[in-house]
């Protein structure tokens, strides 16, 4: 696998670059953004936000959500076997639903009212897909979440 001019073929440095250049893809698009507004003297969002909206917002009224909600949302899953960080595939969080729908409403809404996003769901897996061209050019493949 190439990357930045270096070849590896040892598994740890290959996750290493593919989390480099994947996590650098955003940065560099943001960087790119940035700069033709500069040069396309487009408006700045918070200037365009204080020129349309004469008066504040005062607040942001969320409804909490209801046991009711989550357990429509979870039964509206398709049911799959694949899986993501946290190891919980929707069929075994539909046919847990009965013994966490209580805890859930309790949990999302002391995120919400907090603002406070628990760590350890900040995680994600990301899986290389090869989209075309040389299979060893890190360039030619995308992320996606699994």
């Amino acid at each position: 696998m190439k990357f930045n001019g270096k070849n590896s073929k040892k598994p740890l440095v290959i996750e290493n670059f593919f989390n480099s250049y994947f996590s650098s893809v955003a940065e560099n698009l943001i960087a790119i953004n940035s700069s033709e507004k500069n040069t396309i003297n487009k408006m700045n969002p918070m200037t365009w936000l204080r020129q349309n909206f004469s008066q504040p917002f005062t607040s942001l009224k969320l409804q909490n959500t209801t046991t009711h909600e989550i357990e429509k949302i979870i039964h509206s899953l398709k049911c799959k076997n694949s899986h993501g960080y946290n190891g919980i595939s929707t069929r075994i969080l539909k046919i847990s639903a009965p013994y966490i729908l209580s805890p859930l409403p309790y949990i999302f809404n002391n995120i919400l009212s907090t603002g406070i996003f628990p760590e350890r769901l900040k995680f994600s897996e990301v899986n290389p897909i090869f989209k075309r061209g040389d299979k060893a050019e890190i360039f030619n493949y995308r992320p996606v979440d699994c």
